[in-house]
């Protein structure tokens, strides 16, 4: 969503520009910001309870703070300064799932010299109708631990990207706490966007998995299933069993007739 320039209002207005975003996950942009604006997050779910908000601010997000409201009540998220960091995502939780009220305030400014408030946002669901929600933010809740197997057979249901492969390399961000693992792919079962890709080159199918720091993710030898969700256009990881593993627990649950989908092996 893109809102035009703030340099656009009735100078002497004190009214305050308000917007509403019925999308789970989008994008807004703020040109010139100027007084401020409220951005109302309404999602079309009723059966849904989104419980947690997560704002990533573009690397350029200058001349704007955000705050969300709670109880009548401010409070900050993003600073104009923390802005500019890259794959800094801030996330809270939220009493009142159905509707979300963000408070972007514009800093004082001396010039028109442009500056743009954007950011990404995500509303992710902790809990549904349906039961657990396995598609657990990393960036909210790692567990950090192997995934038991109903976990494992929900994964490969319900993931946004499911490919086996192997890892070509492990590198740690101590300053964002986040490590990548590059994995080396042999076959893409599913993926959301595209994320993995083949190289011209060589031929290869590669790409970037996310996990956080703390997890000690660790180059490890063979074959393995990686699942994930994505989010904020990166892939996070979310249970990666050695694929022979997992092959043997498939076939057993789908023999007792208790897997909850069908997969490809072969």
């Amino acid at each position: 969503y893109s809102l035009g320039s703030g340099l656009s209002w009735e100078p002497r207005s004190r009214a305050v520009e308000q917007v509403h975003l019925r999308c789970t996950e989008g994008f807004l942009e703020w040109m010139y910001p100027a007084r401020a604006l409220r951005v109302v997050l309404e999602p079309n779910l009723s059966s849904a309870r989104h419980t947690t908000v997560c704002i990533k601010p573009s690397s350029d997000f200058q001349g704007a703070s955000i705050y969300v409201e709670r109880a009548g009540q401010l409070h900050l998220v993003v600073s104009e300064t923390e802005g500019a960091r890259p794959h800094h995502v801030s996330c809270f939780s939220t009493h009142t799932p159905q509707r979300v009220a963000l408070f972007l305030q514009a800093s004082p400014q001396r010039d028109i010299s442009r500056r743009t408030a954007s950011f990404q946002y995500e509303l992710l669901s902790n809990q549904s109708a349906a039961g657990p929600d396995f598609k657990k933010m990393a960036l909210v809740e790692a567990t950090c631990r192997p995934c038991d197997n109903m976990e494992l057979l929900m994964a490969i249901c319900s993931s946004d990207f499911v490919v086996k492969g192997s890892i070509r390399s492990v590198s740690h961000d101590s300053e964002n706490h986040v490590s990548q693992v590059d994995v080396s792919v042999q076959k893409v079962y599913r993926q959301k966007n595209r994320i993995f890709q083949q190289d011209e080159a060589s031929g290869e199918w590669r790409g970037p998995i996310r996990t956080l720091l703390q997890c000690q993710v660790k180059k490890g030898g063979g074959d393995f299933l990686f699942t994930g969700n994505e989010h904020f256009g990166e892939a996070w990881l979310g249970c990666a069993p050695r694929f022979k593993d997992f092959t043997f627990i498939y076939r057993a649950a789908r023999e007792r007739g208790a897997n909850p989908c069908e997969f490809q092996l072969n």
